[in-house]
């Protein structure tokens, strides 16, 4: 099981999906309130089972990644860079097994 990993950077709060093996799969973008980023996770939790939230996409560098969309196209969590597009299809399937159960770590 995954964890989700909740940190405050300041005045802005964040999150990450850590596997198993520590290793993050997917991070979050800047929120402004603790309750915002909280809100975040259980988005994550609600859209990462379903593969048509994943846009597979290149990074400026051309390497292969990916964002999870809420149901309203919102970005809400974006991958690391692959080195393959079969690397980032082991991501995907990483947040879809880990996003939906993990418990969420308060480092904040």
């Amino acid at each position: 099981m995954g964890t989700y990993v909740l940190k405050n950077s300041g005045a802005q709060f964040h999150f990450t999906l850590e596997a198993e093996n520590g290793k993050t799969i997917l991070s979050s973008e800047r929120y402004t309130t603790k309750a915002n980023a909280l809100g975040g996770i259980q988005s994550v939790k609600e859209n990462s089972p379903f593969d048509v939230r994943y846009e597979r996409k290149d990074a400026s560098n051309g390497s292969p990644m990916f964002n999870l969309k809420s149901g309203n196209g919102q970005v809400i969590g974006t991958s690391e860079t692959y080195s393959s597009a079969a690397a980032r299809e082991g991501g995907i399937a990483s947040v879809k097994t880990n996003g939906s159960t993990s418990p969420t770590r308060d480092d904040t």
